[in-house]
């Protein structure tokens, strides 16, 4: 049996807090670690090497895309396999992987992982992407874009379970907005890619009133990944409703029907515009809908707290607005199983117990 072979790629600066962490728990995965230094002044070098990685110096040059393709130039392994500083993973996860070392199929060009943001408190996935992660290195694939860069893989692909966790150490910050600002600023125009992601940081910086412009751009050109137009909608519904703009709030929100069937995340998203508004009844039926939609296989972002606990949450208030005190108990104990200990559901639970009399089941 031929073991396929994998370097590990990744670029860090002033990583000493969490680099361990994570060449630690993926020991025994690569045969080789390769890491692009892009100026670190801490401790990070020296971790690197006593992980016995190849530590090679890269000049910052506000491009994500170019630090990362200068990393994967150094790999010499039949595979690369690429990380960032504030992820790892787990035991089971990384058993998965030194495993498809033994039985991947050299056929296959890419391997797709689960890439987990945030977690609740029993450690269950809540929002998830799909990326690629693992890729034949003869193919030459390349990153692509400055800011919130993404590796530009195809062909024949295999979707592993192994997540990998991304548990960020180091505050936010307005980086990313200003190599966005600077590239406007020098006559750059920017592609579908870069005004969806210009408008996630201008949202995220709480700009909201230039970030809808952005989000209004891109949608209108019709040309952007369902799943980018999906989430847009979604968030540009969010910027109405910071800007007190319900009627574009809502139609912001309904507009994501046009790319694909409902969605938990579309229902939830028109759901609390209309319970904002007041319309409670209207508002469940969205909410219910959410509780019973499965959320579809895709490669883009998925939040499962709005399948989960987080429509059974709104039930719960729709109902007890609308005197259904009975149906709105329910609806909160049916949250609480899915997200023990949550404190806005165990203080309802009480305000039932003294208010209404109700208990749990």
């Amino acid at each position: 049996m031929i073991l396929i072979t994998i370097s590990l790629c990744m670029i860090v600066k002033n990583e000493e807090a969490v680099l361990a962490r994570v060449l630690e728990s993926v020991k025994g995965v690569p045969d080789e670690i390769i890491i692009a230094d892009t100026g670190s002044t801490d401790r990070t070098v020296e971790i690197a090497k006593s992980f016995g990685a190849r530590v090679e110096r890269f000049e910052w040059v506000d491009d994500f895309a170019a630090a990362r393709n200068f990393s994967f130039s150094k790999a010499t392994k039949d595979y690369i396999l690429w990380l960032d500083a504030d992820d790892y993973l787990n035991q089971k996860d990384a058993v998965m992987l030194k495993n498809l070392k033994q039985t991947l199929d050299p056929a296959i060009s890419r391997v797709t992982m689960p890439y987990v943001l945030s977690r609740s408190a029993s450690g269950e996935a809540l929002s998830s992407l799909r990326r690629n992660r693992l890729v034949r290195r003869d193919c030459k694939f390349e990153w692509i874009g400055a800011v919130h860069e993404y590796l530009n893989a195809y062909g024949q692909h295999l979707d592993l379970d192994a997540e990998v966790q991304h548990d960020k150490d180091k505050a936010y910050t307005d980086r990313n907005l200003r190599i966005y600002r600077s590239r406007r600023e020098q006559g750059e125009e920017f592609n579908i890619r870069d005004l969806y992601y210009f408008a996630n940081e201008l949202k995220d910086h709480g700009h909201n009133d230039e970030a809808a412009i952005h989000y209004e751009t891109m949608l209108r050109t019709g040309e952007g990944w369902v799943e980018d137009n999906i989430q847009a909608c979604i968030k540009l519904s969010a910027c109405y409703s910071a800007l007190n703009q319900p009627e574009l709030r809502l139609q912001s929100a309904l507009r994501a029907l046009s790319y694909d069937t409902p969605r938990p995340e579309v229902c939830c998203s028109i759901g609390n515009a209309l319970f904002d508004a007041g319309s409670y009844t209207v508002a469940a039926y969205w909410y219910d809908l959410a509780v019973t939609t499965e959320p579809p296989a895709t490669m883009g972002m998925s939040d499962r707290s709005s399948s989960t606990w987080y429509p059974h949450l709104q039930l719960c208030l729709c109902y007890d607005r609308l005197g259904l005190y009975s149906k709105a108990h329910t609806h909160n104990e049916e949250a609480l199983k899915l997200f023990p200990g949550h404190p806005s559901m165990l203080h309802n639970r009480t305000y039932f117990k003294d208010t209404h009399g109700l208990l749990p089941n």
